[in-house]
């Protein structure tokens, strides 16, 4: 668990496991060519240096099993999304390999990875805790949903597409009221994705911090917003559309009614990701953003 009370993630030596050989479990997004051909092509390599537990390319996977060591996921950062979901808050180190486009999260090729996966299992490789989100609706006083959230959660607007007037509080005090098409709150490793559409700016990913970014703001003045990551927020929406929703990580949480509460805090557990020697986070803006100046 993270400590609240640092300034950037803490970090642990991941020791393989303390064991023989890892024990590892393999997902990967479904119904990608690139990722079963990938999978058929590691599998052996994988072998070799830890014992499969599960091989999913459903994503249906319970982790039940206590003794799992590491989750290597092949695809791309919706993958990465799609297997925090699944885990559901059971810490356990990840390690993407990107079989998709862009990679901010599954930055790791797979040929880089045929490279480095033999060290990777004599441990010794850094485990980096990274900060996630639990959001949940309340209505008429009582919880209908929750959730954790590692990219963003946000008040999305809809048909007939009217700006809504979203109040934000931040520990229980009235920040602010927004005019806008909607509002993003967006944890560090979400501020490369829906954020930095909006014009939000990125965050180093260890960083236990909250951007807010209003999506088409009617007023100029309202600009994006970073504030510490325990600070407790809480979003309503007077005259919310038939079709606003809260959306997470991408999908439709829940649609919302007058007097709805969307409450977002902390999360009592981390994403933890494997951090491989080599790929840092300017080395991936670099590469996927075009940062490579006169390089």
């Amino acid at each position: 668990m993270t400590d609240p009370g640092k300034s950037s993630s803490s970090k642990r030596i991941w020791s393989g496991g303390d064991r023989e050989v890892p024990r590892v479990v393999i997902v990967g997004a479904p119904d990608r060519e690139r990722v079963r051909s990938e999978a058929v092509r590691l599998r052996p390599i994988i072998a070799q240096h830890a014992h499969i537990v599960a091989e999913d390319l459903e994503f249906k996977y319970g982790f039940e099993d206590p003794d799992i060591d590491l989750v290597i996921v092949l695809g791309g950062d919706g993958s990465i999304l799609q297997t925090a979901r699944q885990l559901a808050g059971k810490q356990i180190p990840v390690l993407g390999i990107n079989c998709g486009n862009l990679g901010f999260l599954a930055a790791l090729s797979p040929d880089d990875f045929l490279e480095v996966w033999p060290r990777v299992c004599c441990g010794a490789f850094e485990v980096v805790e990274h900060l996630m989100l639990e959001v949940q609706l309340i209505r008429d006083g009582h919880t209908i949903c929750k959730q954790l959230v590692l990219n963003e959660v946000a008040v999305l607007g809809g048909p007939p597409y009217q700006i809504l007037g979203i109040d934000l509080f931040a520990d229980g005090n009235l920040a602010t009221r927004y005019r806008c098409d909607g509002l993003i709150l967006a944890t560090p490793v979400g501020s490369t994705a829906h954020n930095l559409s909006a014009g939000g700016p990125i965050l180093r990913r260890d960083l236990q911090a909250v951007v807010i970014s209003p999506i088409s703001p009617h007023t100029l003045t309202y600009r994006p917003l970073v504030d510490s990551a325990d600070t407790e927020f809480e979003l309503t929406v007077s005259e919310p559309n038939e079709s606003t929703s809260v959306v997470v990580d991408g999908r439709i949480m829940s649609a919302l009614i007058p007097n709805d509460r969307v409450q977002v805090r902390r999360a009592t557990s981390s994403f933890e990701m494997l951090s491989v020697p080599g790929q840092n986070d300017y080395r991936t803006l670099r590469e996927k953003l075009g940062w490579g100046g006169s390089l």
